[in-house]
């Protein structure tokens, strides 16, 4: 069920992500080669408790509640492409010899080198892998790059059984990183050598997930519990006000990281105890980045992180890519997929919505 190609055999359809906070929807059309109509757009948030962590906690009241936002919207088309979120999966890329016969490659993938990296039993795990080329390696042997991922039964289960609960068909269910790397794919092809690495930082709703990618192919993720209500709650405990459940996108997306000074001062008080809150959580998340990045280039050596791409909801704060500039050294943009992707839209979608929109928007090309 896992869809690792960043092509694939043109269908309608179209693709739905679930998080913690809300559920997306979207229907794209094909104007042209590279530029895109959206058909459909919808969001719904979704009752405390329905989704937690990456897991569906009630597949029933979810599924009613895709119906319910298919029907607000009118859409008709069944077939239906999702994602699951990275914490809840593993990916690996495997060099094996290239002269190894498909039939047998296939057997070693799915069984023998899916048992040495997985963290539950191999029988319980949903497996999946895909070519991706051939390369000599240092003794002059020719081996084959392959991209394997893996997911709990029972995670892929329950997305599945939620959105056959809204009478939808899932003909895809793969790894969300791999919906924004198809959602980046014009941002990252200005990066195409191997010594070119570029991160894109995808901050949701309760966690913020780091996927590092050379020409176009993940090679390493990892997912961290700073997301936009932790930001959010930071600031409205250091003001006075109860934290919320849920994230205040409005709220989020007039934030600015105060980022005009960077001395030490500055990053223990900023201008006001909201800035000063802001600026220890966001401070926190460009440590825990600098950890992922360190780990990947010590483990890559020759391959430099050049470029952070920010993504998600919490892509819409205010100089956050100035922040990670400055904190990390690394040229920061925060991208507005709408515009990345090519997509054209009838009115006009605000900002805190469009940043949201990387992840479903990739699994709409699945299904254009």
């Amino acid at each position: 069920m896992f869809g690792l190609k960043f092509g694939g055999k043109s269908k309608k359809g179209i693709g739905i992500e679930i998080t913690s906070e809300k559920v997306n929807l979207v229907q794209l059309r094909r104007k042209g080669p590279s530029s895109y109509k959206l058909v459909t757009y919808g969001s719904i948030e979704l009752p405390e408790g329905t989704v937690e962590e990456g897991r569906i906690l009630d597949p029933v009241a979810l599924g009613e509640i895709i119906r319910s936002l298919l029907s607000e919207k009118k859409v008709k088309i069944k077939q239906v492409a999702t994602a699951l979120p990275g914490r809840e999966t593993v990916s690996r890329l495997i060099r094996l010899p290239a002269e190894i016969p498909d039939v047998e490659l296939r057997e070693m993938v799915l069984n023998q080198e899916a048992s040495l990296y997985l963290p539950f039993p191999r029988e319980d795990a949903d497996v999946d892998y895909q070519k991706l080329g051939t390369a000599l390696d240092d003794d002059g042997i020719e081996r084959i790059e392959i991209l394997m991922v893996a997911t709990p039964k029972e995670v892929t289960d329950s997305y599945i059984n939620a959105l056959e609960i809204a009478q939808l068909k899932v003909d895809i269910v793969e790894i969300s990183s791999f919906s924004l790397i198809r959602a980046m794919k014009n941002e990252l092809s200005r990066f195409s050598t191997l010594a070119e690495a570029v991160a894109i930082v995808d901050i949701e709703y309760e966690s913020t997930e780091i996927t590092v990618a050379v020409d176009g192919v993940p090679q390493f993720s990892r997912t961290f519990p700073i997301g936009t209500v932790q930001i959010q709650n930071a600031q409205l405990r250091a003001i006075n006000l109860p934290p919320r459940q849920t994230t205040d996108m409005e709220m989020l997306s007039s934030t600015n990281v105060p980022v005009q000074s960077m001395d030490t001062a500055a990053l223990g008080g900023g201008n006001s105890p909201g800035d000063a809150a802001i600026m220890r959580v966001v401070g926190d998340l460009s440590d825990e980045l600098r950890r992922s990045i360190d780990f990947y280039t010590s483990q890559s050596p020759g391959s430099d992180v050049v470029q952070l791409l920010i993504a998600g909801p919490g892509a819409c704060i205010g100089q956050l890519n100035e922040f990670f500039s400055q904190r990390l050294g690394i040229a920061a943009m925060a991208v507005d997929p709408l515009t990345a992707v090519g997509v054209t839209v009838d009115g006009e979608i605000p900002i805190q919505e469009r940043m949201a929109l990387s992840v479903v928007l990739g699994l709409g090309l699945r299904e254009v």
